[in-house]
């Protein structure tokens, strides 16, 4: 079992544009990928959207990680491929419907891989998120790769023992994830004991009127990446609106399995 997909949450600081970018612009520029790929179900609009993407991946010079995450992620696009070719719809449509996942996994993935949880910690901030919640997100952030991690490695010491994951029907194939589960769930609680315990040590909550040490402040780049996104998803909403985007005529469905849905 590979646990890959969570390399598109792990942030390693890079000297590229990308990375120097303001959380903010660059949150942007991730809301707007996401409401253009959602309001598509155009293949060819779908895979613009994919293709815009590729260039602000090789200028962040995360190509391995961004893959290795992609592919990760190929199981579940294949099921949501399946699932909508056999429940009816045209070859076409699944395909999109399956372009349109991974354009969005590969936007956010983009956007916490070359973001510091510091650097989104101060942006929510200076949002006036309370700084509770701001640390909350944040924590959650950082503590998705370590989790990964540890279930990586009670996979790894349970096929030591022998435990065999891939083999047997579809409810031993559960069962035999029992002895991971437990492990991960003890691990679980007792990193948030102690992460209490270091929070109440060092009196967190206790200032009200907490003032950052570092600002963030937006330049000129960031700005214009702010305002080339809005332009972006304007042209985006404009053609959904305005202009009828020619369909792949392949008219290939599955009988429907339950005619009534």
């Amino acid at each position: 079992m590979s646990l890959k997909v969570f390399d598109g949450f792990k942030f390693a600081k890079l000297p590229t544009p990308i990375h120097n970018m303001d959380p903010r612009a660059k949150f942007i520029m991730t809301i707007g990928l996401f409401v253009a790929a959602l309001l598509f179900s155009n293949i060819y609009a779908l895979i613009v959207i994919f293709l815009i993407q590729l260039p602000i991946v090789y200028a962040a010079k995360t190509w391995r990680k961004w893959a290795s995450s992609m592919r990760a992620g190929l199981l579940l696009a294949t099921l949501i491929f399946v699932m909508n070719f056999v429940f009816g719809s045209t070859i076409v449509f699944s395909a999109a419907m399956t372009l349109r996942f991974l354009s969005l996994m590969s936007a956010f993935s983009l956007f916490f891989m070359t973001t510091s949880p510091d650097d989104l910690g101060l942006a929510l901030e200076q949002a006036h998120v309370p700084y509770t919640l701001s640390f909350t997100f944040t924590t959650a952030v950082r503590l998705v790769p370590t989790m990964a991690l540890d279930a990586q490695t009670v996979i790894d010491a349970q096929r030591s023992r022998g435990l065999e994951l891939d083999k047997g029907n579809f409810m031993k194939r559960i069962r035999n994830y029992i002895p991971i589960l437990i492990p991960l769930i003890v691990s679980a609680i007792r990193r948030s004991i102690e992460l209490a315990e270091a929070l109440e040590s060092r009196g967190f909550g206790a200032s009200p009127n907490r003032k950052p040490l570092i600002v963030l402040r937006m330049k000129s780049t960031d700005y214009l990446v702010g305002v080339a996104t809005l332009l972006m998803l304007a042209l985006a909403v404009y053609v959904y609106l305005f202009i009828p985007l020619p369909t792949p005529s392949i008219p290939i469905t599955m009988p429907k399995i339950f005619p009534w849905l």
